[in-house]
């Protein structure tokens, strides 16, 4: 699997996907600056990462969403290319119209950093295939705004068509419905809150991120 991942000003977990992606696929993920105006040939994955583009100022992820390398991505997406949006990147991915809803402050209005339980609401996707009967995970967490919200015909679109992916459990933030990670009408674009590049090597993260990245994997 060829993947990338692209890098804002103000990102801090674009490291730790491009250790996620190195090993799960053993081999190097191109690291992609936000003022490239291409991406590299023969892409199956791009990674949105976490972090705080542009110091979260006017928006969260207003600003990177409007960086050159956006109609890049929004044309791998819409040529099928699988895009994972983490955190930060959710928030991008819905700027970029890639993913409906928006992502508002979390319902404590607290930063909330953390173990959080995932309930895996559809397994069918390229990104949860892997975990076949598994019913829950986790995931770290560590957002300011990670409260999802779409109006009440969007979320009834989401749910009608399997397009929830997780939800969260106790559902700390706030969110609509539970809503932690939805899928893109293509089933090709994930985005999600909690941190799955985290939990990878069975230690302080645990290691359900790893039948992400190994589904996607699969997928490609």
């Amino acid at each position: 699997m060829k993947s990338a991942v692209i890098v804002f000003p103000g990102s801090n977990c674009d490291r730790d996907a491009q250790t996620a992606l190195r090993q799960v696929t053993g081999q190097e993920p191109a690291m992609v600056w936000h003022k490239d105006g291409a991406l590299p040939d023969g892409l199956d994955l791009i990674v949105l990462p976490g972090g705080f583009s542009y110091g979260d100022y006017l928006r969260s992820g207003a600003m990177a969403a409007a960086s050159p390398i956006g109609d890049a991505i929004r044309g791998h997406a819409e040529r099928g290319g699988y895009v994972l949006a983490i955190c930060n990147g959710f928030q991008v991915a819905t700027e970029m119209g890639l993913l409906p809803g928006a992502l508002l402050r979390n319902a404590s209005l607290n930063f909330v950093c953390r173990p959080q339980p995932l309930a895996i609401a559809s397994n069918s996707s390229a990104f949860t295939a892997g975990y076949k009967d598994q019913r829950e995970v986790s995931f770290p967490v560590a957002h300011h705004d990670g409260n999802f919200f779409a109006d009440d015909a969007t979320l009834d679109r989401l749910e009608g068509e399997g397009r929830v992916a997780f939800r969260y459990v106790g559902n700390p933030n706030g969110s609509a419905r539970d809503i932690a990670g939805i899928l893109s009408e293509n089933g090709r674009v994930l985005g999600m809150m909690p941190h799955p590049e985290r939990a990878m090597a069975g230690q302080e993260g645990g290691n359900d991120g790893f039948k992400l990245f190994e589904s996607l994997m699969a997928a490609a």
